[in-house]
């Protein structure tokens, strides 16, 4: 039960000191799918599970015989589903399995001085009871960590009948010994509980610290404090920030707290501040990935406008006198890191760039003409149709102004216009086509998102979401 309940925390590693830049909420309502999924899956499980041998003795007239009940197989299990829920006294998960009956069978044998016998047999074990408390933390190393709290198991009842052999000697005493047989597998119930325990928190560690996204960022997702239960949900805090994968360096600015909204409707949220986005865009900045060597091949055939000396005639008059008939190109670069500002409904990116326009030498070489500085201000939508993240973007403000000249002072009005023009007719509509195309939401191994939404709040977006489990964990 308890790793369908934690299934979707196992990717969270170390841990650092930090508002955490995104956030998962786990509700109730996700807690009892994950409970009902588990139910199934565990009953199915059990019926290929192999129990611990169970040895004792017993007396008679004739003295004190030796039995071993081995190769216990469950073959039918009825597994009632269990009650879970956040305690929030633990820092962790309570579960209650009430009523648990299981069908077994298995070989016995006997030993009695230098007799020995043996047959196979059935058993009934009745009323099984487990109450279990595990807790959720960090370790020193920061790994997201599991412990067992509290276990207590309870057996009522187990009825056993041998065949084969003397078992029509042995099956009177079978009534004598079943208080030693109820002792056994009870004894074995928490053992087994801690197993589980051990083995999931030995998977937890072994969890990578970072991700690489593509050959430019890695993302980290670290828990950046104790995870926090209330009666209705658990949060998960985690550092969410990118890097270049070549420079690994700390942007200039923090993550900022905010708070996720509560929304019990949906099994899980997930909120991702603008410092997520905003460390994306520092990462291929310090990478020195925002940068193109614009030329007049890439200019579409129907744009009025082309990148030689002739064209740029009318927004830099001196140029054709000076430097009459020769091909242009732009070198254009982010002389900032790009920066997101998310509010209410809408998300605003701002890019300052700088634009080196060169002439180009029938030899080849570049002759430097100016340098412009251009700031885009652009504002966009988000939301979630048909399983995809999808969005639009418009321009909000572009300017152009002159930085330094190697051929003279000119005015940028009409040269800003008509890239401003450009953006509007040529290049928006490309990005705006990719982006209603949209791209999958993240899933885990077989389970899918299902009844998803996405809203944009101040200075977050959180997309909300059901979930379906699509095969068997």
């Amino acid at each position: 039960m308890l790793q369908l309940v934690i299934v979707a925390l196992m990717l969270l590693p170390y841990t650092c000191g930090q508002n955490p830049a995104i956030q998962v909420l786990l509700t109730n309502k996700g807690l009892q799918y994950g409970k009902h999924v588990g139910a199934g899956w565990i009953q199915d499980m059990l019926e290929h599970v192999t129990l611990p041998d169970i040895q004792g003795n017993f007396n008679t007239l004739i003295g004190t015989i030796q039995y071993t009940l081995s190769g216990l197989k469950i073959t039918k299990c009825d597994f009632p589903e269990p009650n879970v829920e956040f305690s929030e006294t633990f820092s962790g998960f309570k579960t209650t399995i009430t009523g648990l009956n299981a069908a077994l069978t298995g070989g016995w044998a006997i030993k009695y001085h230098i007799i020995h016998d043996g047959g196979s047999f059935d058993m009934a074990i009745l009323g099984v009871d487990v109450t279990s408390v595990v807790s959720l933390g960090r370790n020193a190393d920061g790994h997201l960590s599991v412990n067992s709290v509290s276990c207590d198991g309870e057996v009522q009842d187990v009825n056993i009948q041998l065949y084969g052999g003397s078992s029509w000697i042995i099956n009177p005493f079978m009534n004598y010994i079943k208080g030693h047989i109820i002792d056994e597998i009870k004894s074995n119930i928490c053992p087994a509980v801690q197993k589980s325990v051990e083995e999931l928190e030995s998977r937890l560690q072994a969890m990578n610290v970072s991700y690489a996204v593509n050959q430019v960022l890695s993302l980290e997702l670290p828990l950046t404090r104790l995870p926090v239960f209330s009666p209705s949900n658990l949060n998960l805090g985690l550092k969410g920030e990118f890097y270049s994968i070549q420079t690994h360096a700390e942007p200039p600015f923090q993550s900022k707290p905010f708070t996720m909204p509560d929304l019990p409707g949906y099994m899980l949220s997930a909120g991702v501040s603008e410092f997520s986005l905003n460390s994306a865009a520092y990462g291929y900045f310090s990478a020195k990935k925002l940068q193109i060597l614009i030329t007049d091949s890439m200019i579409p055939k129907l744009f009025p406008f082309h990148l030689n000396t002739s064209s740029m005639g009318p927004y830099v008059p001196q140029l054709p006198k000076l430097l009459p008939g020769l091909l242009m190109n732009l070198n254009v670069y982010a002389t900032e890191a790009p920066m997101f500002s998310v509010q209410s409904g809408f998300v605003n990116l701002t890019v300052q760039a700088a634009v080196k326009a060169a002439a180009i030498e029938s030899n080849g070489s570049n002759v430097p003409l100016f340098t412009l500085k251009a700031v885009v201000m652009l504002g966009g939508k988000m939301w979630i149709a048909d399983g995809r993240m999808k969005g639009s973007v418009m321009l909000n403000n572009f300017t152009l102004t002159l930085a330094s000249t190697e051929v003279g002072p000119f005015k940028t009005d009409n040269l800003e216009k008509m890239c401003k023009n450009g953006i509007e007719l040529f290049g928006l509509p490309q990005v705006n086509k990719k982006l209603a195309e949209g791209m999958m939401l993240p899933r885990m191994k077989h389970v899918t998102p299902v009844n998803s939404v996405l809203t944009v709040e101040e200075g977050f977006i959180t997309i909300s979401s059901d979930a379906q489990v699509l095969d068997v964990l």
